[in-house]
């Protein structure tokens, strides 16, 4: 048997359960996840922050958004954000709903992958969006790529 075989089955089981199982209340997918062909699984991830996981050992910075920083985060002289970040924690949390993939893009400065990250309902960066839990920052989209499936990044 392949050693592609096991992925194909995750990908399959992954797409069947997404046209079977419900989502989370209140989170409508209206935006596609990212292309098939691009997406790998995620596996073990948890919530660092509105705009940060950490899967495995690999932090993740989602594409295009910035969320309100926890207490302390903020650097002096840096424009943060406003709003609650204990909310935009949570937000993202109830958004992490398997199967989950990813699209990596490349990484920022702090050496996080970024990346577009769907879930069960669709993209986290724009259900964060959605749910005013964090702020569109085109410059921080590498070629529009969230733009390009969340109307709330336009």
């Amino acid at each position: 048997m392949s050693r592609l075989f096991p992925t194909l089955m995750i990908l399959a089981g992954a797409a069947l359960a997404g046209a079977t199982v419900g989502v989370a209340p209140g989170f409508a997918p209206r935006q596609p996840a990212a292309a098939a062909t691009d997406a790998e699984p995620l596996a073990d991830c948890r919530v660092v922050d509105g705009d940060t996981l950490r899967c495995d050992r690999e932090r993740i910075r989602l594409l295009g958004i910035d969320a309100p920083e926890v207490a302390g985060h903020c650097r002096p002289g840096r424009n943060c954000v406003p709003g609650d970040p204990v909310a935009s924690t949570d937000s993202l949390a109830a958004a992490l709903t398997p199967p989950l993939t990813i699209e990596r893009v490349g990484t920022d400065r702090y050496g996080r992958t970024l990346g577009l990250v769907a879930g069960r309902g669709g993209d986290l960066s724009c259900w964060q969006l959605d749910h005013g839990q964090a702020v569109y920052v085109s410059r921080w989209d590498n070629d529009g790529r969230l733009a390009a499936i969340c109307p709330a990044a336009r």
